[in-house]
Parts: C-alpha cells; sequence; structure tokens
C-alpha cells in the first residue's frame, strides 16, 4: 500500500502470534473489504490544513492547543505548520484530492493526541475510519454499513443503536452503541460528510454525497478479547502477545 492508494483484496494475513491490534485490524478490513470497501493509508505527519482546516475544525478549536495535540517544531515546505495526525480523516482528505467518486475506502493506522496515559488512554493508539462518496447516499445507506459490520464483528445478535451527536466534519452526526454485557458501549463516530469537507477534498457537494465514520481499533482490541488495560498492548512484552 502507498499514500492515499487502495489495496483491493483486504485479504486477512494468517494471524499465528500477530499482535492482535494487527489482527483485529486484518479482521476489520475483511469484513469491509467484503461489502465493497478498499483500504487507503496516508502519512502519519500531516499538515493543520488536512488534519483540522479541511475537516471544518474552527481556529479555536481546543484540538489545535498544545495540550491536546503534538506539534512539530519545523515548518512544512510551505510554511505550514506540521503536526503527528490526530486521526485517520486525513488519509480521507487525501484520497478526494486524488480519486474521483464513486469510491468506498477504509483507512486504518496509527494517531498520536498529547493524552494523559491510563487503563482507556493512550498518547498513541488505532484508528479505523473510512468513507463512502457516491450519487445519494443517506443515512440509510450508512446504517446499513455499519449494521453489516458490527453483525460480522461482535455477531449476528448483537443490538445496536444510533444516538445524536456532534462533529464538526458531519451533519447529521451520530454515535453508535452496542449492547455489550447488559450495558450500551460506544463504539463508533460517524455522520454525511459535510458540504465543506467534500469541497477542501475538491468534489463537488452538489453533484456528489457521502458519509463517514470512524472507530478506535484498541477499543474494538479490548472488546474482542476481554483486555481491561490498553497499556498491555504497547508493553512490548512477548508473554502478553503470545497469547493471541
Amino acid at each position: 500500500m502507498t499514500d492515499a492508494n487502495t489495496m483491493a483484496d483486504g485479504a486477512r494475513v494468517d494471524s499465528g502470534h500477530l499482535h492482535p491490534i494487527t489482527q483485529i485490524m486484518n479482521e476489520i478490513n475483511k469484513i469491509f473489504a467484503e461489502i465493497g470497501f478498499q483500504v487507503a493509508e496516508g502519512p502519519e505527519i500531516e499538515t493543520e490544513f488536512n488534519c483540522f482546516d479541511a475537516l471544518n475544525f474552527p481556529k479555536d478549536h481546543t484540538s489545535r492547543d498544545m495540550q491536546d495535540t503534538f506539534w512539530l517544531k519545523d515548518a512544512g515546505p510551505q510554511g505550514e505548520r506540521m503536526l503527528p495526525r490526530t486521526h485517520t480523516s486525513t488519509i480521507q482528505i487525501r484520497f478526494m484530492q486524488s480519486h474521483q467518486p464513486p469510491f468506498r475506502i477504509i483507512a486504518p493506522g496509527k494517531v498520536f493526541r498529547n493524552e494523559s496515559t491510563d487503563a482507556t488512554h493512550e498518547a498513541e493508539f488505532f484508528q479505523v475510519e473510512g468513507m463512502y462518496i457516491d450519487k445519494n447516499v443517506s443515512v440509510a445507506n450508512l446504517k446499513f454499513v455499519l449494521e453489516s459490520f458490527v453483525k460480522k464483528f461482535f455477531g449476528e445478535g448483537t443490538e445496536m443503536r444510533f444516538r445524536p451527536s456532534y462533529f464538526p466534519f458531519v451533519e447529521p452526526g451520530f454515535e453508535i452503541d452496542i449492547r455489550w454485557k447488559d450495558r450500551w458501549l460506544e463504539v463508533c463516530g460517524a455522520g454525511l460528510v459535510r458540504p465543506e469537507v467534500m469541497s477542501a477534498g475538491g468534489i463537488d457537494p452538489k453533484e456528489w454525497s457521502g458519509f463517514a465514520f470512524g472507530m478506535g481499533l484498541d477499543r474494538m482490541v479490548m472488546l474482542k478479547y476481554g483486555i481491561d488495560d490498553i497499556r498491555n498492548m504497547y508493553s512490548g512484552d512477548l508473554r502478553f502477545v503470545n497469547q493471541f
């Protein structure tokens, strides 16, 4: 795979003793490949424009603060501020800028945030984001795709619900919960892509529409394998990895 390019087959690698994050990433890639999504990648070091401006984050958004984001000392080739990406939505922007619709992509990768480390938070972790751009895309299409994924990943009988929420880059926006061991757990954020985001990617929002979604890959690993401390996954301890 190369920057903002696709891997068409989404085939799952034989797990052996692969790290559980790699195993779950392969499984998610395979599930989405079965419903027509391709895998896209992009650089981990990004411009402020691709990370925030293109995604409709206002100039005074807290995510642009030093307390929430790591910033590089050196500017980019055009003098722009550079940072380790805070989400893999940057891949969606790059893909829109270099491809014409229709397309369906997922974008797995590592992201970086200025977080205090505890059992559920790390400064470096993984996300999987997705985007579907076509004619007349609706919430019904989004619901179908995410329901298909949840049933494949968590099991056919898994309960799922959509809750209204706010994200700068989608409207309407939703948080998606699943029923897990007698309680509701948030697993995904999603919504219809805002016209401003489409335009930033070089796509005419009057001609095309789409949805986007994103989930924390580490959270999916923890749920799937019953891991209660995210730090175990980054300890480098082979006794942990070899359990999987």
